[in-house]
């Protein structure tokens, strides 16, 4: 029974009447394997980052992570069920077509497409547009100054988990080049919406946001219809809105940790502002408000529940895979000295991000995972550091000058573009003749193979 979220249970519920073909085997109102709130059971938040039980007994939020681990898109899912008829790219076509010329602009646009479209330009009343332009014009900044050499090392803490990284090794996208394209695709993905105007109606990041989630419920119909793999029992729904909020939400994660560590409780006027564009950027990649706090405490605490009550679990054949090929991706356009340099290093800083991040430090716990470090690692990002760290505060703090700020955007523009040059023009899809078939588990209702839980 829900007590806090009414609403967002009844758009989970909705999905099994909206869509019988694609989710009718789905028991909705039965929370799958991979979610516990039993204290007695090991969840995958560690507990050096907070403690679990306070937050198995934070009754509202623990509803909020329970019922958002059933949620797939409501809009963009019946809209990728549509690829028997059109093909993936007809669907990316005539979802560019409608991103950039307006959904009447296609000729016999499917209903599906229309509702799509129509959900992204309902702009809440919450958003202040003037506030998102302020917001991406300083989050421009790390994204072209830190970003390129920390990327990596976030992306690979989203693959730590079998019950969360399942879907995306379903696709076989994160093998050989495919990891590099999608490394890319990320970037390219974050890094366009900083830039001016992007999030605006026909903007190239509104357009963005769109093909995310055509990709992400591309995955879903993959793996519910085209894999005998998933087992919904095991995983419930295919790339949750709770498993995207931390990719669209961790700048904010780690601001409002840093306002709580210097005894803060609000944000400043320009974290706010980064705030608002962040939660606009994930309000067009389909995430419900109820995920999206403006609190500080409310944010960490939000992160910290979607880890406390996801089961523990690390299949070497799932989550090392994954880890290994993504670390193992070279992610350049060429092979100059330079490139292989600008390479190496980036490598350097996703590793060092990665053990500190997502291990605390612990190297062996790392090296387990897939991600060596070594002390030439940690050698390269302590001479580059000056560099890389210091231009982005150097930047950040002549752009809080009147007469500077507008050398200081157009600095920041200048290497966005390079950047999204570098990152190349990104795919979005998803091939379903890389989903393998055969059984997810032995009748227990756990995963065949878990190195842990």
């Amino acid at each position: 029974m829900t007590l806090h979220y009414p609403e967002l249970a009844a758009r989970v519920r909705s999905q099994a009447v909206l869509q019988p073909e694609l989710y009718g085997d789905i028991d909705f109102g039965r929370l799958p394997y991979r979610h516990t709130a039993d204290p007695e059971e090991t969840a995958a938040l560690p507990s050096w980052v907070a403690d679990r039980e306070q937050i198995l007994g934070n009754e509202r939020i623990v509803e909020l992570v329970a019922t958002a681990t059933m949620l797939g898109d409501v809009v963009a899912d019946p809209y990728a069920s549509l690829v028997g008829r059109y093909g993936v790219p007809g669907l990316i076509g005539m979802l560019r077509q409608a991103c950039r010329e307006g959904v009447d602009s296609v000729p016999d646009a499917p209903d599906e497409l229309r509702a799509f479209i129509a959900s992204m330009e309902a702009t809440p009343d919450w958003v202040d547009m003037r506030l998102v332009e302020e917001g991406a014009r300083q989050a421009r900044i790390p994204s072209a100054f830190v970003a390129p050499f920390v990327i990596r090392g976030v992306f690979l803490g989203t693959f730590i988990n079998s019950y969360a990284a399942l879907p995306m090794a379903l696709t076989g996208a994160l093998s050989g080049t495919r990891a590099a394209h999608r490394v890319n695709e990320t970037s390219s993905f974050f890094a366009v919406t900083t830039m001016p105007g992007a999030l605006e109606r026909h903007g190239p990041g509104f357009e963005a946001a769109a093909m995310v989630r055509l990709m992400h419920s591309m995955v879903r119909f993959n793996a519910l219809k085209r894999s005998d793999k998933w087992d919904a029992g095991i995983y419930g729904v295919p790339v949750p809105q709770v498993d995207q909020m931390p990719a669209g939400l961790i700048n904010m994660y780690m601001l409002a940790a840093a306002v709580l560590r210097r005894g803060g409780t609000e944000f400043n006027a320009d974290e706010r502002a980064v705030l608002e564009f962040s939660r606009y950027r994930c309000f067009l990649l389909g995430l419900p408000k109820d995920l999206l706090p403006t609190d500080p405490q409310e944010i960490v605490d939000v992160f910290h529940a979607r880890g406390a009550l996801l089961r523990d679990g690390f299949d070497d054949a799932t989550c090392g895979a994954l880890v290994r090929s993504t670390m193992a991706a070279y992610v350049r356009p060429g092979h100059t000295p330079y490139d292989r340099a600008v390479e190496f290093i980036e490598k350097c800083w996703s590793k060092v991000g990665f053990v500190r991040a997502f291990c605390n430090g612990n190297r062996a716990a790392a090296a387990g995972m897939g991600v060596r470090l070594r002390l030439l690692d940690v050698a390269v990002v302590g001479v580059t550091a000056p560099f890389i760290l210091g231009r982005n505060a150097a930047v950040i703090a002549a752009s809080k000058l009147p007469g500077l700020r507008g050398v200081c955007d157009a600095y920041a523009i200048r290497v966005l573009k390079k950047r999204l040059v570098t990152y190349g023009t990104p795919e979005f899809t998803t091939d379903a003749s890389k989903y393998p078939v055969g059984h997810s588990s032995d009748g227990s209702g756990r995963p065949l193979s878990s190195a842990r839980g």
